[in-house]
């Protein structure tokens, strides 16, 4: 009942979120539309990818303008990014624009599967903590090289439920599980979540969070999704937390048949 209560927050890298759920500003029809989806969501930490989003062009729209960086976490990250070098050298000019340490880390492998390179990740990820960053760091779902970010000294692992954008969900939650099992920073799923119930199988693997764009960016009314999607990760959560029934072969009826006349 504690639970109920006193939901527990989200701690990283010091700061404390009431909500687990992380959203993205890309792919929408408009800012505005970006907005109306975090407010749905409960979102209070939005990803900004530095390279393509407008947040010094007074001429055009400006995504501080509609999500207040006053209510919402900016989480620069590095799409787009296929190099540690380019990486770091994003990063660096983010935190010249707009004071910034707090990042997600992204190092791509190829274009077509936007899977992330993980050696360059992770030397990537080893430079910007030396430089002061705090990292959030995109990963394969290999519980191995999440165990290197981790002693690396990342503030949170988050690896892929499947392919950015792809929407085809958790699809290896056995590593999954592993990760969430030997972690001691958080684990937010990061890509691949399509509908709500694949929100809630990360909650309810363990995992600490979800980020997600192209689910509530694609669907068809995207504030109703952003919607959706919050109250996944709240149930998937609590259900975790609850500890599920085991699973039986057979059945078991509900009421016990000891004592029937």
């Amino acid at each position: 009942m504690a639970h109920e209560q006193q939901p527990e927050k989200l701690i990283v890298a010091g700061r404390a979120f009431s909500s687990r759920l992380i959203i993205g500003t890309g792919k929408y029809k408009s800012y505005e539309e970006n907005a109306r989806a975090a407010e749905a969501a409960g979102a209070e930490m939005v990803t900004v990818a530095v390279r393509r989003v407008n947040l010094t062009d007074r001429d055009k729209p400006m995504l501080v303008d509609f999500l207040d960086p006053k209510k919402y976490v900016y989480l620069p990250n590095t799409a787009g990014c296929f190099t540690a070098d380019d990486a770091i050298r994003t990063l660096r000019l983010a935190r010249e624009a707009g004071g910034w340490s707090l990042v997600k880390l992204e190092v791509l492998a190829d274009q077509k599967t936007l899977y992330p390179e993980m050696e360059e990740t992770l030397k990537a990820a080893r430079l910007l903590i030396k430089d002061g960053f705090e990292v959030m760091v995109y990963c394969s779902d290999d519980p191995v090289y999440a165990k290197k970010l981790e002693d690396a000294g990342c503030a949170a692992i988050m690896p892929l439920g499947s392919l950015i954008g792809s929407g085809l969900g958790i699809l290896n939650p056995v590593n999954i599980r592993l990760i969430v099992e030997q972690s001691s920073v958080p684990v937010i799923v990061d890509a691949g979540v399509g509908t709500a119930s694949d929100a809630a199988v990360a909650m309810e693997l363990g995992c600490d969070g979800v980020l997600m764009n192209t689910a509530i960016a694609e669907a068809k009314n995207p504030v109703l999704m952003a919607s959706a999607m919050k109250h996944a990760v709240i149930a998937g959560r609590q259900a975790y937390l609850a500890g599920r029934m085991p699973k039986k072969r057979y059945a078991d009826p509900s009421s016990p048949l000891a004592g029937l006349i």
